[in-house]
């Protein structure tokens, strides 16, 4: 997934996968997999929604049981094939920041394999900016602002934290 949009798109179907949803709900559940620091705006979600409606990946029917009608957006199975496909895609795009929490959010449709591979790489990946914020920690003379140092201390206790977390899903994974 080379853009926030394609990584929009896997989560979406994703969420899709498992239930039909309304705009409401799925921006709910959105927060859930981002945080709520990252909330998606209707003006991003909307759009794509279209995009994914225009391709056949998924299709709206118009709820009126309720007071206000609502569209609920379910997946097709073109969605559904395009889903599985995506679920077994690994690249580095897998275990940066912003893929990794929309692949993790769906590991139990990805197969085993696919998922080890990701972890590895997330793996990989942390311990590289583990030695690197260790690195600028260690330098002397470096003329870090205090606050910008202890900012680098923390990401690097983040970042171990991680990886440590990543060593027991492997090994349980390879189980």
């Amino acid at each position: 997934m080379r853009s926030r949009a394609e990584t929009l798109e896997f989560t979406l179907l994703g969420l899709l996968s498992q239930s039909p949803l309304h705009g409401y709900e799925i921006r709910k559940r959105l927060s859930a997999i981002y945080g709520p620091f990252r909330a998606l705006s209707f003006s991003v979600l909307y759009p794509q929604l279209r995009r994914m409606l225009e391709a056949g990946l998924i299709a709206e029917r118009v709820d009126e049981s309720t007071r206000r009608s609502r569209i609920i957006y379910n997946i097709t199975k073109a969605g559904e094939k395009k889903f599985a496909q995506l679920t077994d895609l690994v690249n580095p795009e897998s275990w940066e920041d912003d893929g990794f929490e929309a692949r993790f959010a769906f590991f139990g449709a990805t197969s085993s394999n696919s998922r080890i591979r990701i972890l590895e790489g997330r793996h990989r990946r942390l311990k590289e900016k583990a030695e690197l914020l260790r690195g600028e920690l260690e330098r002397d003379g470096m003329g870090l602002d205090k606050y910008l140092e202890e900012w680098r201390r923390h990401s690097l206790e983040s970042a171990e934290r991680e990886i440590a977390w990543l060593e027991e899903l492997i090994r349980t994974e390879r189980k």
